[in-house]
C-alpha cells in the first residue's frame, strides 16, 4: 500500500497536491529481482519512481560485456527514462531489478503537467538529472584515470554504502560490472584481503 506519508518520507519537499497526483494517477508495479526493466531500443513512455529495492543500470556491448553505471535507490527516480520519455527517444541504456523491488510509474502525459502545474516536480527533475550526471562523471573518472586496483576499491565502496559491509557478490559479478575478468579481480580482492582492506 502506497501512502501520502510513504512518499512524503522517500520523496520529501514535493508539493501537497503533487502528493496527491501521484497516487491518483502512478500504477504500482511489483517487479522481482532479475527482472529487466529497461532494454536498449525500447520506447520509453513512462518514468520509474524507486519505492523499495535497488535497480541497476548498465550497458552492454556487442559481445554481450556488461558495464555497471550506478543504482537507482528507493527516493530516487530514473533519469534515463525521464529524458527518453520527455524527448520520445529509445533507451540507449539497460535497467534490471537488482532485489525485489516496489515502482511508481509515470505516463509522459502527467510528466508534462506535472512540469508547468508544480514548481517541486520540476526541481525534482533537475536534481534527478544532476544526481545523476554527477555520478556518471564519476564513473568516466574512475575508467579513464585510475588503474584496476583503484577502481576496484571505488566500487566495493560504493557496494557497502548501498548494501552495508556484509557484501553477497562472487568475483564474477565484480568482474562483470568493471568489465574486467574474474581471475583479475580474483588477485587483486586476495591483494586487499592481505593488506586487511577487506574480510570474507
Amino acid at each position: 500500500m502506497i501512502t501520502k506519508e510513504l512518499l512524503t518520507n522517500l520523496f520529501p519537499n514535493l508539493e501537497d497536491g503533487l502528493y496527491e497526483a501521484i497516487l491518483e494517477h502512478a500504477e504500482i508495479k511489483e517487479i522481482p529481482a532479475g527482472t529487466p526493466l529497461l532494454k536498449v531500443g525500447q520506447n520509453i513512455r513512462s518514468t520509474m519512481m524507486v519505492v523499495e529495492g535497488t535497480v541497476k543500470l548498465y550497458q552492454e556491448n556487442e559481445e554481450g560485456d556488461e558495464y555497471f553505471m550506478y543504482y537507482i535507490s528507493p527516493g530516487q527516480a530514473c533519469a534515463v527514462s525521464m529524458v527518453c520519455s520527455f524527448q520520445s527517444e529509445q533507451s540507449q541504456v539497460l535497467a534490471k531489478a537488482l532485489t525485489n523491488v516496489t515502482l511508481l510509474t509515470i505516463p509522459i502525459k502527467y510528466m508534462d503537467e506535472w512540469l508547468s502545474e508544480f514548481k517541486s516536480w520540476h526541481y525534482f527533475v533537475i536534481k534527478t538529472y544532476r544526481t545523476r550526471f554527477e555520478e556518471l562523471l564519476k564513473t568516466v573518472n574512475e575508467v579513464a584515470f585510475k588503474n584496476m586496483d583503484e577502481r576496484l576499491a571505488f566500487y566495493l565502496k560504493q557496494q557497502v554504502e548501498k548494501f552495508g559491509t556484509t557484501l553477497k557478490l562472487t568475483h564474477q559479478e565484480i568482474a562483470t560490472d568493471l568489465n574486467s575478468s574474474r581471475e583479475v579481480i580474483s588477485r587483486l580482492m586476495k591483494k586487499m584481503e592481505e593488506n586487511g582492506r577487506l574480510k570474507k
